[in-house]
C-alpha cells in the first residue's frame, strides 16, 4: 500500500458506531417456557407436603418420647429447621398458584393455592390479588412502596427525631421475625375481626339514616346496603369468602394440632416455624427490589420493562436454597412473565441471560446491605439510606447556620 494512502487510512476518523438499540419485551424468548405441566406441578406438591406431614409426625413422636426439656429442644432443632424451609417452599408454591402458573388449569391453581394458604395461615386469594398489584407497578415507587412501606426522603426528613428513629427500628432486619409472625398468624384473623366490626357499624349507621327518612320501609333497602358496603380490609366478595374460609380452616387446624401434639408443644414449635419461614420469604422479597441502584422511578417516567429487569435482583443461592425457594431467585424473568412456572424459570433465565446485563445479581453476602435502602429519593429517582438522609440534613443545617 502506498505510504500516502496508508497515512490517510490511519488518520481517518472511524465511522460512527450504530446507536445502542433500546431493549424491548419482544427481544426476550419467553413463550416456550410459559406452558405449565400438571404432572410437574403435582410432583412438586407431593414432594413438599409429604415431608411436611412426616416432620410434624416426628415432632409428635419426640413429644411423646419422654425426653427432658433440654433433650427435647436439641432433638427438635433439626426438625424445626427443615419445617421452616419446607414452610417457605409451600409459600413459594402458593405464590406460583396465585399467578396461575403451577398447573395448566385455573381451578387447580385456585384449589391448591387455597390449600397452601391454609397451611401458611394466610388467605391466598386476597394475597395474590395484592401481589398482582406489585407486579403491575414494580419499579414505580410512587404507586407501590414495597413490603416495608417506604416513605420519600422529603417526608422522612420532615418527621420528628423520635419518628425517624421509630421508622428505622421498624425496618431493621431483626423485625422480620415478629413481623413475619404477625403477617401470617395474626393479621388475617385481625382483618376478619376488624372488617366484620366495620361492616356492622357501617350497616347500622346507614340503616339508621335510611330508617330515619323512610321508617320501616327502609328494610327493603337492606340488601342493597349490604351489597354496596366497601370494606377497608377486603375489596371483593371473593376475597371475603376466601378470608372467611381460610380463617375457619386455620382455626380448626390449630385446634386439631394442639389436641394431637399438646397445646404447649404445638404453639412453641408452630410459632417458631411460622415466624422464621415468613422472615425468609419476606427477606427474599425485600432484597429482590430494595438494593443499591435499583430502578426507582415515579409514575410520570416509569417504564415497566426497566422495572422488571433493573428493578428486580437475581439471587445467586446454593442449589438447595434455590429448591426450597422454588427458583424465585431468577426474579427478573419472573417479572417479565409471571406465568412462567417456577420449574421453568432457570431455563428461561439461561436462555435470556445475554439480555439481562442490566439486572443486579446478589450473593448471600450482599443481602444484609440491602436493608439499608429504605427511603425513596423521588427527586433523584433512587433508593437511599437513613445514613445518607441524616448526613444531608446535617449538611443543610450547617449551611443554614
Amino acid at each position: 500500500m502506498a505510504p500516502a494512502r496508508r497515512a490517510l487510512l490511519l488518520n481517518a476518523t472511524p465511522p460512527p458506531s450504530a446507536p445502542e438499540r433500546t431493549l424491548r419485551h419482544t427481544d426476550f424468548d419467553l413463550e416456550p417456557f410459559r406452558q405449565a405441566s400438571d404432572a410437574r406441578g403435582a410432583w412438586q406438591v407431593v414432594t413438599t407436603l409429604t415431608p411436611v406431614a412426616a416432620l410434624w409426625s416426628v415432632v409428635a413422636w419426640l413429644g411423646r418420647a419422654g425426653l427432658a426439656l433440654p433433650g427435647l429442644v436439641v432433638s427438635l432443632l433439626p426438625v424445626l429447621a427443615l419445617l421452616v424451609l419446607f414452610s417457605a417452599r409451600t409459600f413459594s408454591l402458593m405464590h406460583d398458584c396465585g399467578h396461575n402458573a403451577l398447573f395448566r388449569s385455573r381451578w387447580l391453581n385456585r384449589l391448591v393455592g387455597f390449600l397452601f394458604g391454609v397451611i401458611n395461615a394466610i388467605p391466598q386469594h386476597p394475597w395474590s390479588r395484592g401481589h398482582a398489584f406489585h407486579h403491575r407497578h414494580n419499579g414505580n415507587w410512587e404507586r407501590y412502596q414495597g413490603p416495608s412501606a417506604l416513605v420519600t426522603l422529603a417526608r422522612y426528613q420532615a418527621l420528628s427525631p423520635r419518628q425517624r428513629w421509630w421508622y428505622g427500628v421498624l425496618r431493621q432486619p431483626l423485625m422480620l421475625l415478629p413481623g413475619g409472625f404477625f403477617y401470617l398468624v395474626i393479621k388475617p384473623r385481625l382483618a376478619l375481626l376488624l372488617g366484620s366490626g366495620e361492616f356492622i357499624l357501617s350497616l347500622a349507621r346507614r340503616f339508621g339514616e335510611a330508617f330515619s327518612a323512610r321508617g320501616w320501609r327502609a328494610l327493603a333497602a337492606l340488601p342493597a346496603l349490604v351489597r354496596d358496603h366497601r370494606s377497608s380490609h377486603w375489596y371483593t366478595s371473593g376475597e371475603l369468602a376466601d378470608l372467611i374460609a381460610n380463617n375457619v380452616l386455620v382455626l380448626a387446624s390449630w385446634l386439631a394440632m394442639a389436641h394431637w401434639l399438646g397445646a404447649g408443644l404445638f404453639w412453641s414449635t408452630y410459632a417458631l416455624v411460622m415466624g422464621c419461614s415468613a422472615a425468609i420469604f419476606i427477606c427474599i422479597f425485600f432484597v429482590q427490589h430494595n438494593f443499591a441502584d435499583t430502578y426507582a422511578h415515579g409514575s410520570a417516567d416509569w417504564n415497566p420493562l426497566s422495572g422488571a429487569v433493573e428493578g428486580s435482583s437475581n439471587l445467586e443461592l446454593p442449589a438447595l436454597l434455590h429448591w426450597f425457594s422454588a427458583d424465585i431467585g431468577f426474579h427478573s424473568i419472573h417479572h417479565l412473565c409471571e406465568r412462567i412456572p417456577n420449574y421453568r424459570l432457570r431455563a428461561c433465565h439461561e436462555r435470556n441471560a445475554h439480555l439481562l446485563s442490566g439486572a443486579r445479581r446478589l450473593r448471600l453476602a450482599d443481602i444484609p446491605g440491602c436493608f439499608a435502602y429504605i427511603l425513596w429519593d423521588d427527586t433523584n429517582q433512587r433508593l437511599t439510606t437513613l445514613a445518607e438522609a441524616e448526613a444531608s440534613m446535617v449538611t443543610v443545617a450547617v449551611a443554614g447556620a
